[in-house]
């Protein structure tokens, strides 16, 4: 069995035992969002440095952490423990000591959702379900049509058509139903919902699901267990729905607890300037939910967010902050990160070097201090959006002249 001790919501603080409910019946759906908790004492009691040096180069090796029983808790996988590169290079551009990418583009469909969809289909598949489903701005939706794929699950994509076509193409080659919405995410997510009620499919949605938050929580889990005793003084994400961010700091706070490390960072929560509804509650303590507002980087455009309080307690209790960042500074961050990292992020990956930058500059973050940036989408999810970030080729006749013209230009500054 698990090592789950209990559910608690996040608005009043009641608990549940586990399968009593998803959300909290007191506060409602939109409301009463659910936190796992887990056997922390009995978790540490395997669960050390010395156990994990023999265990699966995956994100399973956190069995004890994950809200599994122990026969939905793969032994092998191919999703997680992705590298975290040093980049003193990009570290100089942004203006910090050292930087780190967690480069979860490598992951199995090129996103960091792959660790929540992965937990979401497991669990799906030990209460007996044959079909899931979730509404997506594109990363999760992609993720879950590969794991339910890959275990033999029917999946049912909700997407707004603001999608990118590089990520509505993998949900068709992975044989997703996939339901294009004329609308907004908002509304795509709604109907998403109605539909697992009525058609009882797995609702893989983050906001209705705390199971998925689990997953994403590995990303933390993976940092704090590769940095061992060289802790980072802050942790930066991209910031959409709200949920990735708490999930990468609750792995901090459970490696903390359980001792396989000492140190906790604070965490950057980064979001477009243009869809900053979490900043806003931040400052505020409560959610607009006018739903205004729009940005170039996919993954981060959720005018109403689901999981903000999560985002905002995580970002709170660590001591953190929000910093805000424009389309503008998000390219730029594209353009840097692969230049100077030779790590290809999709825009709101990228969002989160653009907002270390854009902190240094506020002086929120210390020229002195050490970071890890979560790289979350490969650039390939995006095409269009790396694209406008980085520019067009020189489009030239075979004449080598030619070429000697714009490397001369190019060594001027000129192009």
């Amino acid at each position: 069995m698990s090592l789950i001790s209990e559910l608690v919501c996040v608005q009043c603080g009641s608990g549940y035992a586990e399968g009593a409910h998803m959300t909290c019946p007191t506060c409602g759906p939109d409301e009463g969002i659910l936190d796992i908790r887990f056997d922390l004492e009995r978790a540490g009691e395997t669960l050390n440095r010395a156990s994990l040096g023999g265990r699966t180069a995956s994100h399973w090796r956190y069995r004890e952490l994950l809200p599994l029983d122990e026969g939905y808790c793969p032994t092998d996988g191919s999703i997680g423990w992705t590298p975290l590169i040093e980049t003193p290079r990009l570290a100089a551009a942004v203006g910090v000591r050292r930087l780190w990418l967690k480069d979860d583009g490598r992951n199995a469909s090129g996103s960091f959702k792959d660790r929540a969809s992965s937990v979401g289909v497991a669990h799906a598949q030990q209460l007996g379900y044959s079909s899931i489903a979730c509404a997506s701005t594109g990363n999760a939706a992609s993720s879950l049509a590969h794991c339910a794929a890959a275990a033999g699950l029917s999946a049912n994509i909700f997407v707004s058509r603001i999608i990118p076509d590089g990520k509505l193409a993998q949900l068709l080659a992975y044989g997703a139903r996939v339901f294009k919405i004329e609308g907004s995410y908002a509304e795509a997510y709604d109907l998403c919902t109605k539909a697992c009620v009525e058609l009882g499919w797995y609702n893989r949605n983050c906001a209705i699901n705390p199971y998925l938050v689990e997953g994403k929580k590995t990303g933390g889990l993976e940092v704090a267990e590769q940095l061992q005793d060289d802790g980072p003084d802050w942790v930066s994400g991209s910031v959409g729905d709200g949920c990735s961010i708490a999930g990468v700091y609750k792995g901090f706070v459970e490696m903390k607890a359980v001792g396989i490390i000492n140190w906790q960072p604070r965490m950057l929560g980064v979001q477009s300037a243009d869809v900053a509804p979490i900043a806003e509650a931040m400052r505020t303590g409560s959610l607009d939910r006018s739903g205004s507002g729009d940005t170039y980087a996919d993954s981060i455009n959720v005018p109403v967010p689901r999981n903000w309080r999560k985002a905002v307690k995580a970002v709170g209790d660590s001591g953190g902050a929000y910093v805000c960042v424009t389309d503008e500074q998000i390219m730029r961050a594209v353009r840097e990160t692969g230049r100077l990292s030779g790590v290809f992020a999709e825009p709101a990956a990228a969002a989160a070097v653009a907002g270390v930058a854009s902190a240094v500059v506020d002086g929120v973050i210390d020229s002195d201090a050490s970071v890890v940036a979560m790289i979350t989408g490969n650039g390939l999810k995006d095409i269009r959006g790396a694209i406008k970030a980085v520019g067009a080729p020189h489009v030239i006749a075979p004449d080598l002249q030619r070429v000697i013209k714009i490397v001369e230009a190019d060594s001027k500054g000129e192009s």
